[in-house]
């Protein structure tokens, strides 16, 4: 497709000289509630990318009875999820290029649900806001640190809703570790160990590879809208579909996918903010393309005020799991003795280690346990109680947007944390130490991973880099 002129594109953001001035959709319809909008009115939403977890979050949001799906945007309408879910939808417009469908139908979109691969994130989710549009985006934030940076920024200076899908912050998850923090059951934390330690699809193949793949391109693929500001290469089955997450031009491994489902609630309840080094303890099975096939990375955070340094170690890789104290173990009761804590591969977590007690939770919504388990009957009844009764992260998000609540994981607390996993997958990358100065925003000890955390878009997709 043609490529907006940057005067076109600046006419079609609704960007005016001395700020921006929005009116969303659902607002001009003739809204008569505070909030700006009828209780009853729903959402008018456009789904960029509908197919894999696009699939699953378009279940997600027709579940919660709030939306009205008027667009379907993806690159590739041959897959199954895709065509399913232009069945479900006969009315909504379609595009393979977002650009496209802002330029022909901005003004019936009140919200943007953003569920592409990592690389293309910045670009959909940039141009959502541009045009005034409250914007749901997939974890990681996007792909690079300097993208996660524009975002919070065009964030907090159009003032729109917006979310970031790890929807584990949107649960008791949350709630548990604000109200043990708050009462100080979780205080001074010295210690985190965070692991996943699943398969992931690039592992028996990555190790060692040099070179992109190429396949025949198929009918129906737009590859140009699929790469988006990503550097082009050939299309390849070993890039789409799912695949592009193997990459490190594209995805963000395991620590990137995971991580905002396990370290959400620690890096914002324990105000960690950028650590001053990330060193790349274990790394194996390599290749300059390809994530590790397992890796241990060391996040050293400074002080807080109060709080005291902080380290956070990560461990990806199926064999790759971390031994923990025996003292956490539980009590075998037919010795009497205490045996090691021990952890399923199959479920990903952390253990946190405060001052007086250490905490053992999972993924996503999961809640904390005190370990080891003895400690906990001990201390069970003086623990405070946390709201268990959260709305979910989708419906959280679409109430957000007609103003009834607050989104819970908007970019300004899901951006830096997102900011921390793609500075963790340039030491997956190049191994080493790397010294971070959180008041300039840059890597100094190393060159080449300094220029990564802000590459430049390849060409035609500078604009959103401009905005």
């Amino acid at each position: 497709m043609q490529i907006l002129s940057r005067r076109r594109f600046l006419k079609s953001s609704a960007v005016a000289a001395g700020g921006f001035t929005f009116l969303p959709a659902y607002i001009a319809r003739g809204a008569q509630s505070s909030s700006g909008v009828a209780p009853s009115e729903k959402v008018n939403v456009a789904l960029i990318g509908i197919a894999h977890k696009g699939s699953n979050n378009r279940s997600a949001f027709l579940s919660t009875n709030l939306v009205n799906v008027v667009a379907l945007c993806d690159p590739d309408f041959t897959q199954k999820q895709a065509q399913e879910a232009v069945a479900d939808h006969p009315e909504a417009k379609r595009f393979t290029d977002f650009r496209r469908m802002f330029d022909e139908m901005s003004d019936e979109i009140d919200a943007v649900i953003v569920s592409t691969p990592d690389h293309s994130h910045f670009a959909a989710t940039m141009h959502a806001m541009m045009v005034g549009k409250h914007v749901w985006c997939e974890k990681p934030l996007a792909h690079t640190f300097g993208q996660c940076e524009r975002l919070i920024a065009m964030a907090e200076k159009t003032g729109l809703v917006t979310q970031m899908g790890n929807q584990g912050h949107s649960s008791a998850n949350r709630t548990q570790f604000e109200a043990w923090t708050e009462a100080g059951v979780i205080k001074d934390v010295t210690r985190i160990t965070a692991y996943m330690n699943k398969w992931r699809r690039w592992h028996g193949w990555g190790a060692g590879t040099t070179a992109y793949p190429q396949d025949p391109m198929p009918g129906g693929l737009d590859w140009e809208a699929w790469t988006a500001t990503a550097a082009e290469n050939p299309f390849s089955k070993k890039l789409h579909p799912g695949n592009w997450r193997s990459w490190f031009d594209y995805g963000s491994g395991c620590f990137g996918d995971w991580g905002p489902h396990i370290l959400d609630t620690a890096h914002r309840y324990l105000k960690l903010g950028f650590p001053e080094t990330i060193t790349a303890v274990h790394r194996s099975g390599l290749s300059d393309l390809v994530y590790p096939g397992a890796s241990t990375i060391r996040f050293d955070f400074p002080a807080r005020g109060s709080m005291p340094p902080c380290e956070v170690t990560w461990y990806d890789g199926q064999e790759n799991v971390p031994k923990f104290e025996l003292e956490l173990g539980p009590i075998d009761k037919a010795t009497g003795q205490r045996t090691p804590l021990t952890l399923d591969p199959k479920s990903p977590g952390k253990v946190i280690y405060g001052k007086d007690l250490t905490f053992q939770g999972g993924s996503h919504g999961s809640v904390l346990q005190v370990v080891p388990r003895d400690k906990y009957l001990d201390i069970r009844r003086d623990l405070p109680r946390f709201e268990t009764k959260v709305t979910r992260h989708w419906e959280n998000f679409l109430l957000a947007c007609k103003g009834e609540e607050e989104a819970s994981s908007p970019f300004s607390i899901s951006g830096p944390l997102s900011q921390v996993f793609n500075l963790g997958v340039l030491s997956q990358r190049f191994g080493g130490e790397l010294k971070f100065d959180a008041q300039t925003k840059q890597i100094t000890n190393h060159e080449i991973a300094n220029a990564l955390l802000d590459p430049a878009p390849r060409k035609g997709w500078e604009e959103y880099y401009k905005a």
